[in-house]
């Protein structure tokens, strides 16, 4: 969406979005509002109350079709954050409304980051899974075009926020996808694809390769499907990197929690399973549109986790690829095991810092409810960092315990050398603590666990109906700081 600086006329069918809080409300006469603006206050219609927003319909005059007035509430309490949120709701509004062009009064609203912000939203704002749905008769598209602000942004602010944001919906259109159009071949071939668009180098390990490199846990949940397991791994190589990352996600491309299957009202979303892989590839597409300098690595560990007479069982016994033996407690805990094999992968590179991610646990999604995420590190230094860059993101973190002796206990097998599952409390601690497991030495590493955040069933702020990405703008502001 182009964004720039008033000039002169706006453009037919715009309007004027004004953002303000109680206090602006408060002191209506000494503000510069229209005088339609100035009744609406006066009258308490709208006094500035977070989360509220009322349309003013404006007749021949400059083009303007309509006033949005957007509510921030009490002005100590507005954070970057809710005015992303605001924005891209007002964005979306108006959008809806067959405005071509938005004239956006941002007032005395302040924030360093608020031109990545703004950028963010208007490229969020209108992202929509519909592409299943039949178009009726009198469906009309988006029609928001042109944002106009007043003040001046620099381009390389707005291009990032627009690399952000659309890194962000990459990784959602994929994650959207049902089980029948995404499987690990197909979602191999999409990252081929976006490899092959973005100058990423692109290796997929195929089954007899998997066999051949001795990853037994990813094999093993992918046995029971009619589609074979992949690791796909993208690399993007700068000529003096200042460091190398690594990111795995979890590529579940459907999850019916194999022989221990799960019940219908837990089964549905389950397409969703693959977001901390979807993540990887929107986070690569960002790291080669930014340029950054950082020698970056991401890994896919795909596979369906099906029934059936060749699926792995509850008390199999699976060798991981650095040679750890792992019981089967539970084949719905399958996420950890392909984890625990891309892992081992990764740390071979010796990078400087692993982040993996993953809608691992409903335990995590019981303990921070649906719009925080687990941190769990065994790095201070990279918990804050990643925490900063969640703090300017918006998406919310929470740093968990990754360390917990008495629940290293439930991991010890009578029979392996680890358990994939252990009893009903602290099992997000559980699942991080066995994938501790799999992370070489020396190597700082941060285990995101997603799985309360990952779906949306409304749309709120910069999240549509369906898959959020969430965590993907992050890391990518995690990266950009180094």
């Amino acid at each position: 969406m182009l964004i720039k600086r008033f000039e002169n006329n706006l453009p037919e069918n715009s309007s004027v979005v004004f953002l303000l809080s109680c206090e602006d409300c408060e002191k209506n006469s000494e503000l510069c509002f229209c005088d339609e603006v100035r009744e609406i206050i006066s009258r308490k219609d709208f006094t500035g109350k977070k989360g509220s927003l009322v349309k003013i319909p404006v007749f021949a005059k400059n083009n303007i079709r309509n006033i949005y007035l957007v509510g921030l509430g009490k002005r100590c309490d507005v954070k970057l954050n809710l005015v992303r949120d605001s924005l891209a709701w007002v964005f979306r509004t108006a959008g809806r409304d067959q405005n071509f062009a938005l004239q956006v009064m941002l007032g005395d609203l302040h924030f360093d980051d608020l031109p990545v912000a703004l950028s963010e939203a208007a490229e969020l704002c209108a992202y929509e899974f519909d592409r299943y749905k039949s178009k009726n008769a009198d469906h009309k598209d988006f029609a928001l075009k042109e944002i106009y602000v007043d003040r001046d942004f620099s381009e390389p602010e707005i291009s990032k926020g627009r690399i952000f944001a659309q890194a962000q919906i990459f990784s959602r259109k994929i994650a959207n996808e049902p089980g029948c159009v995404i499987n690990p071949e197909s979602l191999s071939l999409k990252a081929a694809e976006l490899a092959k668009e973005c100058g990423l180098e692109c290796e997929i390990w195929d089954s007899d390769r998997l066999r051949a490199e001795k990853m037994g846990a990813l094999l093993a949940v992918g046995s029971g499907s009619q589609t074979p397991p992949r690791l796909i791994h993208l690399s993007y190589k700068p000529a003096n990197p200042v460091k190398k990352i690594a990111f795995v996600g979890k590529g579940i491309t459907f999850d019916s929690g194999g022989l221990d299957i799960k019940p219908e009202n837990y089964m549905t979303t389950m397409k969703g399973d693959k977001t901390g892989a979807c993540n990887v590839l929107g986070i690569m597409k960002g790291v080669r549109e930014l340029g950054l300098n950082i020698e970056v690595h991401g890994f896919l560990a795909a596979a369906e986790n099906m029934p059936s007479g060749s699926a792995f069982r509850p008390d199999d016994i699976v060798t991981a690829r650095n040679g750890k033996t792992i019981e089967i407690n539970n084949t719905d805990a399958e996420g950890r095991l392909v984890l625990s094999d891309a892992l081992c992968v990764a740390s071979e590179l010796k990078p400087d810092v692993i982040i993996d991610m993953a809608t691992l646990t409903g335990a995590c999604a019981v303990a921070l409810g649906n719009w925080r995420a687990g941190l769990f590190a065994n790095d201070d230094e990279l918990a804050r960092e990643f925490l900063a860059a969640s703090e300017r993101s918006g998406e919310s973190f929470w740093r968990m315990p990754h360390e917990d002796e008495h629940i290293a206990e439930s991991l010890k097998s009578p029979f392996a050398d680890l358990t994939n599952c252990g009893k009903r409390y602290g099992g997000a601690i559980f699942a991080a603590i066995f994938l501790s497991n799999f992370v070489g030495e020396k190597i700082s590493w941060a285990h995101l666990d997603i799985a309360g955040t990952d779906f949306y069933e409304k749309e709120f702020g910069i999240y549509s109906k369906g898959a959020s990405a969430f965590g993907v703008r992050t890391c990518l502001e995690y990266l950009s700081r180094i």
